[in-house]
């Protein structure tokens, strides 16, 4: 029986960074197809008690980087614990991954939308500057011009909201999360999870 997986995330967010290659890498282990749905959080998190980064206690936001470097260093990764765009709206990346999944696949956005991460926790890039999302969309051989036409981006916009609804329908908190059969496992630290599901 096929296996789909909805990924359901956020562009800006470390989690998804540290997950995203590991859950690609598993979704292929295991013959798993990925629906990518970017999502917004600045509407799941009101409904599903979560908080801005910068709303959160003092103790939770101290914390929270305590865990970064744990990970990073755990999955021999780089991250730059305060970037230089961060916090940054995620939304204009997400329109050119939701663009980039309809004109050439969903490979095509898994690949950009890993390059957004990067550009945000590595490369210290601005996911929400016109140009310089132009640049990362034409690094991974995709054509900024006709993704970020407004045709486009207004057909993104609306998948992006359909996604966003669908995600608090479903009962995703958190990014980034992944649902199979109906079955959410919330964080790339439950990817173990995830790949025990896939391979039953």
């Amino acid at each position: 029986m096929p296996k789909t997986v909805d990924y359901y995330f956020a562009a800006n967010s470390p989690w998804t960074y540290f997950g995203h290659d590991r859950f690609a890498r598993a979704a292929a282990m295991h013959g798993a197809t990925i629906r990518v749905k970017p999502v917004d959080y600045g509407r799941i998190f009101p409904v599903s008690g979560g908080l801005p980064l910068k709303q959160r206690a003092p103790q939770r936001q101290a914390y929270r980087l305590v865990e970064l470097a744990r990970f990073r260093d755990h999955l021999g990764v780089p991250l730059n614990l305060e970037p230089r765009y961060f916090p940054v709206d995620a939304t204009p990346a997400a329109l050119a991954i939701i663009a980039a999944d309809s004109a050439a696949g969903a490979d095509a956005a898994m690949r950009l939308a890993g390059a957004c991460l990067r550009a945000v926790w590595v490369e210290e890039r601005n996911i929400a500057d016109t140009v310089e999302l132009a640049a990362i969309v034409g690094e991974q051989g995709l054509d900024a011009e006709k993704l970020m036409l407004e045709d486009a981006v207004a057909a993104a916009k609306a998948k992006f909201d359909a996604n966003t609804q669908e995600a608090i329908d479903r009962g995703v908190f958190g990014a980034p999360s992944y649902v199979l059969n109906g079955e959410i496992f919330w964080g790339q630290d439950r990817l173990e999870f995830l790949a025990r599901a896939l391979a039953r």
